[in-house]
């Protein structure tokens, strides 16, 4: 583009490189001052580029930090419906789901034993985690402490890791001191503590919907019946619907939410719904489960403001883990009951006993720098690529009138297929080609999500997933 004003010349430029991947979202821009010595212009063109940049999607400005590098959303495909206001829930939605998944998991496995690629599952590449930086970490920790091998963990887990997640629960909004924090193997694990200690065998938990099949499983093995409340993919699960739910039945006893990048669904809750939920759980004497595993994928500066942040009177039971934004290996969660703390501590007690201590050791000495921050954002921006990347795909290969939610941070697209295009038989046809994907039936107890699938983005971007979506386009167009 020889013809073309400078400033224009440069942005392209610089479109190239991110095209490229030279420049990686949620990297810094050069500041304007560097980009006069760089190039040798005037500030007015440096400004005048880095918002031809901003305007082309390819930039934006962040306040007193100057430009950074985005991908564009260049999406052009049917919005995701609101879920209809006023639906009664559906006692039919009680049916267990566990044979259903049990079938799904024991395929996924089989597929293993011949070339496949996994689309299926949430979670990112083992080059997105910091594996050497955790190694030296858990080496250090080995060496300062190698008594540790010999000895009894405490009971709630390390307190070095305890006080670590005790103050980066500060951002969230909530005001935690270590020993409101019991470490456990993994989010799933707390879940079943939280559940345990607030109901009984036959009692009814509500659920989002979709809810992830992993929650459906638990709910199942401890003998309680899930009651799905409809969720919106942009602002998460409906207080109406759940006002309208308490109503209606009255041995509801415990909502289980993940309220930041919803697992399918990717919504995140606004601060306005938080408050009022909150509100109305503990006015009817509803506990909150309150699922935060994906928080610190959330596309935002400051971390999001979790439930608890608005509870005063510990009726809010907080679980997370690092499993999906640390160390998938490590299996490091955690859970802070509010007023059920000594009976989930009992529980924990009781069914699994102490936690090994050198991961925690090395995990909070890893959190404890910098270094986790740092990651946490180059994990974000790689995600940021994958997401959009493969929603694009989505877009330019699938039918017309597919519907996708595409979220603000996370691992995951939730994709809505045309013409109730049965879930189930895209699974089967693409599992044949050696790719896997997650049919939206494993996501509800009812069979109203078969016409979905979830589809994981987080391994980087290449020509063989490129391929693999065009496929899986051509086998749901039939």
């Amino acid at each position: 583009m020889p013809t073309a004003p400078l400033y224009r010349r440069l942005a392209h430029h610089y479109r190239s490189a991110i095209e490229a991947g030279s420049l990686q979202p949620g990297v810094r821009m050069p500041s304007l001052r560097s980009l006069m010595r760089l190039h040798d212009i005037s500030l007015s063109t440096a400004l005048q580029m880095c918002r031809q940049l901003e305007t082309e999607g390819w930039a934006e400005a962040r306040d007193r930090s100057g430009y950074f590098v985005r991908w564009p959303q260049r999406l052009h495909m049917v919005p995701m419906d609101e879920p209809p206001a006023g639906q009664r829930p559906d006692p039919a939605q009680y049916v267990g789901i566990h044979t259903r998944v049990s079938d799904f998991v024991t395929r996924r496995r089989q597929a293993k034993v011949k070339p496949y690629l996994d689309l299926s599952i949430a979670r990112a590449a083992p080059q997105l985690y910091p594996a050497e930086e955790l190694r030296m970490a858990l080496t250090r920790a080995l060496r300062h402490h190698p008594e540790m091998l010999a000895g009894v963990p405490p009971q709630q887990g390390e307190r070095q890791f305890r006080s670590v997640l005790a103050q980066r629960a500060v951002g969230a909004g909530m005001t935690l001191s270590p020993d409101d924090v019991l470490v456990t193997n993994g989010c799933i694990e707390a879940l079943n503590l939280a559940l345990r200690a607030v109901a009984q065998p036959g009692d009814t938990i509500a659920v989002e919907s979709p809810t992830f099949y992993g929650l459906l499983q638990v709910l199942e093995s401890l003998g309680l019946r899930a009651l799905e409340i409809p969720t919106s993919p942009q602002s998460g699960l409906s207080i109406e619907a759940l006002t309208l739910a308490l109503d209606t039945y009255d041995d509801i006893k415990a909502v289980v939410l993940v309220p930041h990048l919803q697992n399918p669904l990717g919504s995140v809750m606004p601060d306005a719904h938080k408050a009022r939920l909150v509100a109305l759980c503990e006015t009817r004497g509803l506990a909150v489960i309150e699922d935060d595993t994906y928080s610190e994928l959330v596309d935002v500066d400051a971390p999001p403001r979790a439930l608890k942040a608005w509870d005063t009177t510990g009726n809010v039971i907080h679980c997370a883990s690092l499993h999906k934004v640390l160390a998938p290996g490590l299996r490091l969660g955690w859970i802070t009951a509010g007023r059920w703390q000594a009976r989930v501590e009992m529980l924990k007690y009781t069914q699994t006993r102490n936690n090994e201590a050198l991961a925690q050791l090395g995990a909070g000495h890893f959190m404890a720098t910098g270094a986790y921050d740092r990651h946490l954002r180059r994990l974000r921006s790689f995600l940021a690529v994958q997401r959009e990347r493969t929603a694009e795909a989505v877009a330019r290969y699938f039918p017309a009138q597919t519907r996708l939610n595409l979220p603000n941070g996370g691992l995951q697209l939730w994709v809505e297929l045309p013409h109730q295009r049965a879930s189930a038989d895209v699974f089967d046809a693409a599992l044949r080609e050696g790719i896997l994907v997650a049919p939206g039936l494993l996501f509800s107890n009812s069979s109203r999500f078969d016409h979905c699938l979830r589809i994981n983005c987080g391994w980087p971007y290449d020509d063989g997933i490129d391929r693999a979506l065009k496929r899986l386009g051509g086998i749901v167009a039939g």
